[in-house]
């Protein structure tokens, strides 16, 4: 298999995980000094600090459906860079005023540094930017947001 084809694998295999809930296959993509930049808060440095931010946000979440869509991956040796375009439908905990289920839909976009330790892919930085978010409208009267800038 191609090291493009084992990067897609992994990025399939994190959000496969965010389906599943599974925090053993989730935080096996990381690497130990990794970092998760989710634009809405601080980055996040190191594997440790960074699954327990995850767990600490699933809870919040009833249902989380995150889908893969196209996607890029340059390789150099030991390392490589890519950039994966995500949506992500979100179930919130709390209900509406006649009790039905809240949340909201994101249009996101990866863009990640890969490095090849033992043999394997594993992330080195993760940074998310949301694209469009409904706001919870489930209509796409959202807000749009402009495309983040390109990380080195």
């Amino acid at each position: 298999m191609s090291d493009k084809e084992e990067i897609r694998n992994l990025v399939e295999k994190y959000a496969d995980a965010v389906c599943r809930r599974d925090e053993k296959d989730w935080s096996s993509t990381w690497s130990e000094d990794a970092i998760w930049d989710l634009g809405s808060m601080p980055p996040v440095k190191g594997k440790k600090e960074i699954v327990a931010l995850w767990v600490q946000a699933m809870s919040g979440f009833p249902f989380a459906g995150q889908l893969i869509q196209n996607g890029t991956v340059e390789v150099d040796g030991d390392k490589a860079s890519g950039r994966w375009y995500i949506t992500e439908h979100l179930q919130f905990a709390e209900k509406d005023e006649q009790g039905n289920p809240t949340g909201m839909f994101n249009i996101g976009v990866y863009q990640d540094k890969y490095i090849k330790e033992n043999g394997e892919w594993l992330f080195s930085e993760r940074h998310y930017g949301v694209l469009y978010n409904d706001g919870g409208s489930g209509n796409m009267s959202g807000t749009v947001n402009p495309y983040p800038d390109l990380i080195d």
